[in-house]
């Protein structure tokens, strides 16, 4: 009995060390398959405030700080239970603790995958976090590197208006021993750009309509992205109105829809329309104004002989500055009128193969010359002030604005006045008799003299041959004295 009970005692010693040697074998071989700088997976056993205890196969777990499995918005992203991938940087530091981390897992997976994309020429998305020398840092999940001549198809010159903003991009350079990745939206642009190109080759057509963007601005006109492919809008296509330059419409980046007018395929030449896409204005100006027509339109281009008036959008009329006014003599149009300035004005003449408009701006006022001649007719005394003084006369002006020249034969009835000055003033007042209005040709006649009656009509009755006569001297001449 005794020794049954040994040798069963024995054999249980015997088993017993069997799985022991077997739990330590198995224990060994786990701890040599996990190798350091290698992502491992491991178990989420404790959650604290300040480290996340993760239970991955080793002999001892790792401590994570806490902070790493926090998202954006401050939540805690795991439980306990749940499987997580960690980065084994060390099984053992100076103080025998395995050091392991989440983000550095994190950060190796996305090199992993971006090799991947690298390899397959795919896509990857990010967002541009900063402006930095030569171009601009993006973020992918780890930090990548967009050059400024591959942010788009043509150079921008603000990269900081890009600042948060999520993009695709190719990846052009994949070098993880150097930590250096190179990416470029021009690619993925280009490719667009292309596929945009196929469509549009397939609707240009004489005639179609289509839509763009404003690409470069010149002198002589706009070039547009009609998607893949570049049209010329040319400056005389822009507008069936005056233009100066094309920047006065259109800014660079603008949509715009235009008409194809022509497309070379040879050349791959667009040529492009916009006001062909109404009607041509001058085709109804002779029914919609008629010679006679009163108007408003603004001031669109002053020159030294008159202002050009924009009636509508395409239809432009020139007041000369002979038309401008009735009394006044214009010799700069820009004294009576500005840029922008709304004008009426009346329809003269029309010339529509010329296109050209004549208009008066006086014709649409009453007509000064008219209302005096009709309110003061020839013989009527009035009153006005001396605004010139010249060898020939006085001009006198009258209420109505209205000069009249008294000529130095109708000064005075005894003798030819030789130097009016000696005997006016300019702004004196005086009475004057209107002796002819011409309203068509704007002149009026004034006479001093003929506010009184002619003396040479009594003088025989009042003076005879013979008589003995006194009088004052008032002038001298080589031949002899003229006495009053």
């Amino acid at each position: 009995m005794t020794e049954l009970t040994n040798r069963l005692s024995d054999d249980t010693k015997i088993e017993f060390i069997d799985e022991e040697f077997d739990f330590d074998v198995k224990l060994a071989e786990s701890l040599e398959s996990i190798n350091e700088y290698e992502i491992v997976e491991g178990k989420v056993t404790k959650i604290t405030k300040d480290f996340v205890t993760v239970d991955f196969g080793y002999k001892s777990e790792g401590q994570i700080p806490t902070q790493e499995f926090i998202n954006a918005e401050g939540d805690i992203t795991v439980q306990v239970g749940d499987t997580a991938e960690i980065y084994l940087e060390r099984k053992e530091d100076e103080n025998g603790q395995v050091v392991v981390s989440k983000e550095k897992a994190q950060r190796l997976r996305v090199w992993e995958d971006v090799g991947k994309i690298y390899e397959e020429d795919g896509i990857v998305s990010g967002i541009v976090t900063a402006r930095i020398k030569g171009g601009l840092s993006v973020d992918i999940g780890i930090k990548a590197f967009l050059p400024g001549s591959q942010v788009d198809l043509r150079p921008v010159r603000n990269l900081d208006k890009l600042l948060g903003e999520r993009f695709d991009f190719k990846v052009l350079k994949y070098n993880p021993k150097r930590g250096n990745i190179v990416l470029s939206r021009r690619a993925i642009l280009e490719l667009d750009r292309e596929e945009q190109r196929e469509k549009t080759l397939e609707l240009l057509q004489e005639g179609a309509l289509i839509k763009g963007h404003v690409k470069n601005i010149t002198d002589y006109g706009i070039f547009v992205d009609l998607g893949g492919v570049d049209g010329l809008l040319h400056i005389t296509d822009m507008t069936w109105g005056r233009i100066v330059h094309p920047s006065e419409m259109y800014s660079i980046g603008d949509e715009i829809e235009v008409i194809v007018l022509k497309y070379d395929e040879d050349e791959e030449k667009v040529s492009l329309g916009l006001k062909q896409k109404s009607a041509n204005p001058w085709d109804s100006v002779a029914d919609k104004y008629p010679i006679g027509t009163e108007v408003t339109g603004k001031v669109v281009s002053l020159t030294n002989y008159g202002a050009f008036i924009e009636i509508e959008e395409g239809v432009e009329g020139l007041i000369h500055v002979s038309e401008m006014s009735w009394t006044k003599k214009i010799r700069q149009p820009s004294s009576v009128v500005s840029m922008g300035d709304s004008i009426t004005a009346i329809i003269k003449e029309l010339d529509t193969e010329q296109k050209r408009i004549s208009l008066s701006m006086k014709e649409a006022t009453p007509n000064p010359w008219k209302e005096i001649a009709d309110q003061n007719p020839a013989g009527t005394i009035v009153k006005g002030k001396i605004r010139n003084i010249t060898d020939f006369g006085l001009f006198v002006g009258l209420d109505e604005g209205i000069d009249g020249l008294v000529h130095v034969s109708d000064m005075s009835w005894s003798q030819r006045q030789r130097n009016p000055a000696e005997v006016y003033k300019k702004s004196d007042e005086i009475e004057v008799k209107i002796l002819n209005i011409d309203v068509d040709n704007q002149r009026l006649s004034l006479g001093i003299k003929q506010l009184t009656e002619d003396p040479w009509q009594t003088l025989e009755d009042e003076i005879k041959e013979g008589d003995t006569v006194t009088g004052k001297i008032v002038h001298l001449a080589d031949f002899g004295v003229f006495l009053e």
